[in-house]
């Protein structure tokens, strides 16, 4: 039965919330638009803010929901393999995202559906990846430079809190979480990485920001 609680959760991560409002909001694919990602960064940069922020909250949920209320259904939370269970489901969510069934395996980067996931597996992790993300996007305007710190962030804090032995039988799923999904969403994010090496890397424009540009461009 846990196993089949781990395939649901892969189920449920795989829904492409982001191809889904773009469909119905436009009724064009998002896989041919802008930077052709799934997520919620390039649904804002082609829809709007608005729906941007409507596919992060879901992409998000989709996240923290399998982990929160999956493992319950099958697993007492005193159960020594409870956490484990936990992980396998987060785990099993952000692989969904990246590589959703439903689109022929070929998904987002998995920044949002992370954050979900981390929320519930490692709150203070989560925290202070929130800063570092936050920060980084005001300091320099990109977001993919803010996801692959703020991940990098949450990995290395989580391990600080799971010392001195990171690995013991108790909590080995979460610390190999923490290094695992970080470094799969940096990755995932190997050509911005590229672009950012080059300054080709799209910076994040406020309302603002698009509105003066139109302007000046008329």
């Amino acid at each position: 039965m846990p196993y089949l609680i781990v395939v649901l959760a892969y189920l449920i991560g795989a829904l492409p919330f982001g191809f889904i409002t773009a469909k119905l909001v436009s009724g064009q694919d998002i896989r041919t638009l802008g930077s052709g990602n799934i997520g919620a960064t390039n649904v804002s940069r082609v829809l709007g803010g608005k729906w941007g922020l409507i596919v992060l909250i879901l992409d998000a949920c989709k996240g923290l929901l399998p982990v929160w209320g999956l493992p319950l259904l099958v697993m007492s939370p005193d159960d020594p393999n409870f956490l484990h269970l936990k992980v396998a489901c987060g785990l099993a969510t952000i692989i969904g995202h990246m590589f959703p069934c439903y689109l022929g395996f070929k998904g987002g980067k998995g920044v949002a559906t992370s954050l979900g996931v981390v929320l519930m597996l490692g709150p203070w992790a989560t925290l202070l990846a929130f800063f570092v993300f936050a920060g980084t996007v005001v300091y320099t305007r990109y977001v993919s430079l803010s996801s692959i710190l703020a991940s990098a962030a949450f990995g290395g804090l989580q391990l600080w809190l799971l010392r001195p032995n990171p690995f013991v039988m108790e909590t080995w799923s979460l610390a190999a979480f923490s290094l695992f999904i970080p470094a799969l969403i940096i990755l995932r994010h190997r050509t911005n990485i590229v672009r950012l090496w080059r300054g080709e890397e799209s910076r994040f424009k406020t309302k603002k920001e698009k509105r003066a540009e139109e302007i000046k461009s008329d």
